[in-house]
């Protein structure tokens, strides 16, 4: 990539087309440029926790810009505080088990919660599986006491295809479950696909297409979450291999094309948005059916944009640049990273329909049982903060 000259203005254009920070800006450059991103950006988190307590809850402060992220949308995964629900309620003093977390929680200031799985500690109220439908209402009744909302879950999506009678059975469970613990959405924490091929996604379509059909039944809408694979592009043209598959690009991602392939009535999507900005910094090149090399630098925020309704919920999840793990960024608690957030949520827009779920799956410590809950305050915290910029 040719430098961008700041001068004319040509950079910071780009830079806020792509929704991230000066500095993460800057290093995209380099790593696209030279393959690697050139050093790590250091103190470069945005100022979001001076804002504390109960006056970000307002929707304008004076002189700033209105709140991003409403109170009723503030929600965060429980894979983030999982070491706290498996915690055992007879050997720590630290909040146990799932009514123990969303008390904590609703302290933090959380509306909403997004499950991953229903299992907890056994010694903690309600036993160690709370995947029926006697335990979703008793997490519905915690849910209730405390104030929060359940907004999803990563469960389970049936492996067969076609459908078996079983895996339909236990699919339908799990949206009964869903509708009890007043879900508007069920999905699931993985890609549809992890193959790099039309042929594999049409499939991944058809399946999910039919699966939302059933969902959509009962009142339910079923999403797909992603990885930074389904960013990747398409290998849908050019030689083919040994095995008779096609080997170049046509420059259009995965994820895309699934968009395209499934009925917007039926299934929607859950950006990840670590693992989008991810895509971004690894997939930004690609080899053209007449085995040229493209460049095609993924735009999360614009992704977005474009189909605004197929993204309900976000996982909000930060990271530092990282120069050694090859994916340009280590996670890290919410807010205190170098992705833009500000920038995202403004371009997005639609604030009273997204919900982004704070998600750190670094925050679970061996060392540290508090950690978890801890980070899940700062995070929220930071969340809270986000206001858009004035103009």
């Amino acid at each position: 990539m040719t430098a961008f000259n700041d001068e004319s203005g040509t950079g910071d254009a780009l830079r806020r087309a792509l929704g991230v920070n000066r500095r993460r800006f800057l290093s995209t450059c380099t790593a696209v440029g030279a393959g690697a991103i050139a050093a790590p950006v250091l103190g470069a988190s945005p100022a979001l926790a001076q804002d504390r307590g109960r006056g970000h809850d307002h929707d304008h402060d004076h002189g700033r810009g209105h709140v991003l992220v409403p109170p009723g949308k503030r929600g965060i995964i429980l894979y983030t505080v999982r070491d706290a629900t498996a915690r055992d309620p007879l050997a720590s003093d630290l909040p146990s088990g799932f009514r123990e977390v969303f008390k904590q929680l609703a302290r933090h200031g959380y509306r909403q919660v997004e499950f991953a799985g229903y299992g907890q500690h056994a010694n903690a109220p309600g036993g160690a599986n709370l995947g029926t439908v006697a335990g979703a209402k008793l997490l519905r009744s915690w849910l209730d006491d405390y104030g929060l909302r359940a907004q999803g879950n990563h469960g389970f999506i049936p492996p067969s295809w076609p459908l078996t009678s079983a895996d339909v059975d236990t699919f339908k469970l799990n949206l009964e479950i869903a509708n009890i613990l007043g879900m508007d959405h069920m999905g699931t924490g993985g890609d549809p696909t992890g193959s790099a091929y039309p042929a594999d996604w049409d499939v991944a379509a058809d399946k999910w297409n039919a699966l939302g059909r059933i969902a959509r039944r009962e009142g339910i809408k079923l999403y797909t979450h992603n990885h930074d694979s389904a960013y990747g592009f398409l290998l849908d043209g050019g030689p083919l291999d040994a095995q008779g598959r096609p080997t170049r690009s046509s420059g259009i991602r995965k994820l895309e094309y699934f968009l395209k392939a499934t009925d917007p009535k039926l299934v929607w999507l859950e950006m990840d948005i670590f693992w989008a900005h991810v895509a971004q910094y690894k997939f930004h090149t690609y080899t053209a059916h007449d085995g040229s090399t493209r460049e095609k630098v993924f735009d999360p925020a614009g992704l977005v944009a474009r189909n605004n309704k197929r993204y309900p919920l976000f996982h909000a999840k930060d990271g530092v640049v990282s120069t050694t793990n090859g994916m340009g960024y280590d996670m890290v608690p919410f807010g205190t990273g170098v992705i833009d957030y500000t920038t995202f949520f403004s371009r997005v827009g639609e604030r009273n329909y997204h919900n982004p779920m704070v998600e750190d799956d670094n925050s679970p410590s061996a060392t540290d049982p508090a950690q978890s809950l801890r980070e899940a305050k700062i995070s929220y915290d930071n969340l809270a903060a986000l206001r858009a910029r004035r103009r």
